[in-house]
């Protein structure tokens, strides 16, 4: 990091147990989206990990010298402290990014108790990686930002405001090959998804909950978009995961 972290967007390790949950935020975003599921979770006795991933919560040009190689291996380093301090079961849970990342857990943990999904990237457009290559490949390093979108016109997300075309470019390249490993995905699934959503098509959560191994719970949020976490239905939200960790961690 170049600079400090933004005040509202710092990691969290909350003790409890003797089962815990793994928070994931999404990208261009930071902990501060999730802090309402991390604290509903604590809330109902997981012990939690809500870790910042590099580049997030500082400043877009820190964001600009990471890759999914690095977020993963965050996320991976997050799970095991986790594991290591509580005795029962894991569970993981994702926004956006934070899903992809939640997925890719998935076809590596086989023993985890269960995965919930919020509006998760799965599978973007055909032909979008070549796009964002060009773009590269042009000198271009920056476009609009992806970050608040929100229904609620009284919450902003705590996102930058410019989306880092390499890092994106390097979330694509990953989606690909988790895409082909859904199907040993086989615990317990909740994927919650809005009608509405300007980043990430709701056909993801079509996707993902066609292709994962194991049972699949739905739920479909009618009045919040994207950062559904801080959006109008994020009490239901939160209830929904609470409601499912306790059940499959049980």
């Amino acid at each position: 990091m170049t600079a400090p972290i933004i005040p509202g967007a710092e990691p969290e390790s909350i003790d409890g147990g003797p089962h815990g949950a793994l928070v994931l935020h999404g990208f261009t975003g930071n902990c501060n989206s999730m802090k309402g599921v991390a604290h509903a979770l604590a809330d109902a006795g997981f012990a939690v990990e809500l870790p910042l991933l590099p580049g997030h919560g500082t400043t877009v040009e820190d964001m600009n010298t990471t890759t999914w190689r690095d977020w993963s291996a965050a996320a991976e380093e997050a799970l095991e402290k986790l594991q290591a301090r509580v005795p029962g079961k894991v569970m993981v849970v994702g926004l956006s990014m934070g899903g992809s990342l939640t997925a890719w857990l998935g076809t590596r943990h086989p023993e985890l108790a269960g995965l919930a999904f919020i509006n998760a990237v799965v599978k973007l457009p055909e032909g979008m990686s070549e796009g964002l290559q060009a773009l590269v490949d042009s000198g271009m390093e920056y476009t609009d930002g992806v970050g608040s979108d929100i229904a609620d016109p009284d919450v902003v997300e705590l996102a930058y405001e410019r989306t880092p075309l390499k890092p994106l470019l390097s979330l694509l390249e990953a989606e690909e090959d988790t895409q082909s490993k859904l199907g040993t995905i086989t615990c317990p699934c909740l994927i919650i998804t809005s009608r509405q959503d300007h980043v990430v098509p709701p056909e993801n959560s079509d996707y993902l909950a066609e292709n994962v191994g194991g049972p699949v719970e739905r739920l479909w949020l009618e009045r919040s978009f994207h950062v559904a976490t801080q959006d109008y239905e994020k009490a239901e939200v939160e209830a929904a995961i609470v409601e499912f960790a306790t059940r499959v961690t049980s």
